[in-house]
């Protein structure tokens, strides 16, 4: 199975994540999009992330009835902060007659020289990339292993979102409404 890991906090997840991974299981070649839930990314602060299992929680609601995407809390089982090479190394041990792939934006994919053993994700993975407003990529300087999206986007975050919870402002449309009406119910961002 080809299986593309769309890793992120999702902290929380929003309508822009939906619509990229919608887009991606729709107009690729990929059999599943996995939403991996980050406990601590490496490059982030922790200080602004609610529980990991909370997040996995909220794309769980989110994404309920999609038949080719689902949440995965692997790296909640790997030693903190998360490095995508450590956990695409371990799910090939594990899996090992699945293909992954790793989706990411265009803005990731410029710092991606400072990612752990990035020469090793770039020589043997395949990288989906779905452009993000600011940061443009050239396509004629990707290789056969990176792919480049037309995907559409939302110029959206989730520090926008928590910025807008704390000053008590609506989220809705910017979140599916069982993510809003969690988060208000929760009272997960204070």
């Amino acid at each position: 199975m080809k299986i593309g890991l769309y890793f992120g906090s999702f902290n929380p997840v929003h309508n822009g994540h939906l619509i990229i991974a919608s887009y991606i299981a729709n107009y690729t070649t990929l059999d599943r999009i996995w939403f991996v839930v980050s406990p601590q990314n490496p490059l982030k602060d922790k200080g602004s992330l609610i529980n990991e299992h909370h997040r996995k929680h909220l794309i769980d609601l989110a994404i309920e009835g999609e038949k080719k995407m689902r949440t995965s809390n692997i790296e909640f089982k790997l030693p903190i902060p998360s490095y995508t090479i450590d956990t695409l190394t371990y799910l090939a041990d594990k899996q090992p007659e699945d293909q992954f792939s790793v989706i990411m934006g265009s803005d990731s994919f410029q710092n991606i020289n400072k990612w752990k053993n990035s020469n090793v994700l770039l020589k043997n993975y395949t990288i989906v990339i779905y452009e993000r407003p600011g940061f443009k990529i050239d396509s004629q300087k990707l290789n056969e292993k990176q792919i480049l999206l037309d995907a559409p986007l939302l110029d959206i975050s989730s520090t926008q979102i928590r910025g807008m919870i704390g000053q008590k402002k609506s989220i809705r449309y910017l979140v599916p409404d069982v993510v809003r009406e969690e988060i208000e119910n929760q009272l997960y961002y204070k």
